[in-house]
């Protein structure tokens, strides 16, 4: 892996600014993760845990060029979740991924922010393909990954040590 900038862009669209995570988000992050809201994503977890995969996204900026956007309500400044690129050692391509706290869910948030992400991805990192790994049942991220043109791929390979029972792999097509 090389190294990259630091900097995390900011992102605005319509309802929304995607920008870079602030500590004060990570209350709101850590209730997430200790919900039963978490069960397709970690499994409930711990503030230390949650704390771990918090600053991970943060810390992928640097490291691989993408990472986590905290997803901000442009009209009131509340904090709806995260929308993230990632690609953790284990996974063997970068991975789109959103979530959010339940007051934003049915609003179109996700939809916007993984647009925006999908987007700025497919111009900073043309090289590269984009998948969303979606625990099978999750139908709320099935439909989001369906919505964002993304298809079910049963041939794509899966994070080391998981099986199809476990992870779905949806390709996104490039917005370019």
């Amino acid at each position: 892996m090389t190294g990259h900038t630091a900097h995390i862009p900011t992102l605005e669209t319509e309802r929304l600014v995607l920008r870079a995570p602030a500590q004060a988000d990570f209350p709101a992050f850590a209730a997430y993760c200790a919900s039963p809201r978490a069960t397709f994503s970690w499994g409930q977890i711990g503030a230390d845990r949650a704390w771990s995969e918090f600053a991970a996204a943060i810390g992928s900026w640097p490291l691989m060029g993408f990472g986590a956007w905290s997803i901000e309500d442009r009209a009131s400044g509340t904090y709806c979740g995260e929308v993230l690129l990632q690609q953790p050692a284990h996974f063997p391509e970068p991975e789109l991924g959103w979530t959010l706290m339940e007051e934003a869910e049915g609003k179109g948030i996700a939809f916007e922010a993984a647009t925006a992400a999908r987007d700025w991805f497919a111009a900073h990192h043309s090289d590269k393909s984009l998948v969303s790994y979606i625990t099978p049942g999750n139908t709320r991220s099935e439909a989001l990954a369906a919505r964002l043109g993304a298809a079910h791929d049963p041939d794509a390979p899966l994070p080391d040590g998981e099986t199809p029972a476990e992870t779905a792999v949806y390709r996104h097509r490039s917005a370019a």
